[in-house]
């Protein structure tokens, strides 16, 4: 029944308030979402943001015309393109990834209905059914291996049953009520966000501060890896360089009589005596933090030896060859 124009008018009202109160929104599908789910997910988002549904041409047009009325708001218009389908917009201000947790909390199981098209991957599970050895046939024709069992068709093996994308047969959907199995859950299926001006894939909320820290100090480490190789300095290698150098020279160091530096006199000490470093803390705690601090100066000096013979790439930002 089509809106009289009193009910059209308050609509574009309300649409295009909401264009400009709310400088975010979720584009979602609710495809199989009936109208007691709409509901609870409404009262789920009540104080954090509002769900509008409508006719596509309605909010097409509305969105054409808020942009026409408000030219500084012009990139509300790329929500126009996505008015296809059976969609509709959550309005919020606030978080976007609480919005979501809200939206995607509120499922429902779904049997599988002749025709529909599968979202998820279906496997049965192997073991007793509850059918009687009479209805072995059936499970023969969908090529599910079987046995009886206390008077019971029994599944031998888990079965893949339906792909996603595929369409649901009617000895699929027979096989799945026989054995009471709900397979699919239906929800708002979050499609597109819109945020200030800028619109994105939904799985781009998926990323979060540890998945970029992560991506950044990944991609920081090849950087220096690779600045180390072709003996090029970066801000990323330079420390790296300093410490290869630090050990290159305190190697050198170590086997001259003659010349030592501070820092090089602790190494040195220790490949003179390394029980004076073991005993110098006397009993208790003491002990034993000396004990750990000549061992990790027996490995560092252990490493300068080893990286002596490759001075190369630890001295090439002071002008080694």
């Amino acid at each position: 029944m089509p809106l009289s124009a009193a009910r059209k008018s308050e609509y574009f009202d309300r649409m295009k308030g909401m264009l400009g109160d709310y400088n975010k929104c979720f584009i979602v599908e609710v495809d199989n979402v009936g109208s007691n789910q709409l509901q609870n997910t409404r009262a789920g988002l009540r104080g954090k943001a509002e769900i509008l549904m409508g006719k596509n041409t309605m909010m097409r047009k509305i969105i054409r015309e808020y942009c026409e009325e408000t030219p500084a708001a012009a990139k509300v218009g790329q929500l126009e393109k996505l008015c296809r389908g059976n969609v509709g917009f959550v309005f919020t201000n606030g978080n976007l990834v609480e919005v979501r947790q809200v939206l995607e909390s509120n499922v429902r199981p779904a049997p599988a209905r002749v025709g529909a098209i599968a979202p998820t991957k279906v496997i049965v599970p192997k073991g007793p059914t509850g059918c009687d050895p009479g209805q072995t046939a059936f499970f023969q024709t969908l090529q599910i291996a079987t046995k009886i069992t206390k008077g019971q068709i029994e599944m031998v093996n888990d079965t893949p049953l339906i792909e996603p994308g595929e369409k649901v047969t009617a000895s699929q959907a027979a096989l799945l009520q026989k054995l009471n199995i709900s397979p699919f859950t239906y929800g708002l299926i979050l499609k597109s966000v819109y945020d200030n001006g800028s619109l994105f894939d939904a799985k781009v909320l998926d990323i979060t501060d540890d998945v970029l820290a992560a991506k950044f100090v990944e991609a920081l480490s090849t950087v220096a890896s690779l600045s180390l190789s072709i003996g090029y300095p970066t801000q990323a290698s330079i420390p790296h360089s300093i410490a290869n150098a630090f050990k290159a020279v305190v190697a050198i160091t170590v086997g001259l009589e003659k010349y030592s530096f501070p820092k090089a006199e602790v190494y040195k000490e220790y490949l003179k005596d390394p029980s004076k470093f073991a005993a110098a803390g006397g009993g208790g705690g003491g002990g034993a933090a000396a004990s750990d601090s000549g061992a990790a100066a027996a490995e560092e000096v252990k490493e300068e030896e080893e990286e002596e013979m490759d001075m190369a790439g630890g001295m090439g930002m002071f002008g080694g060859d």
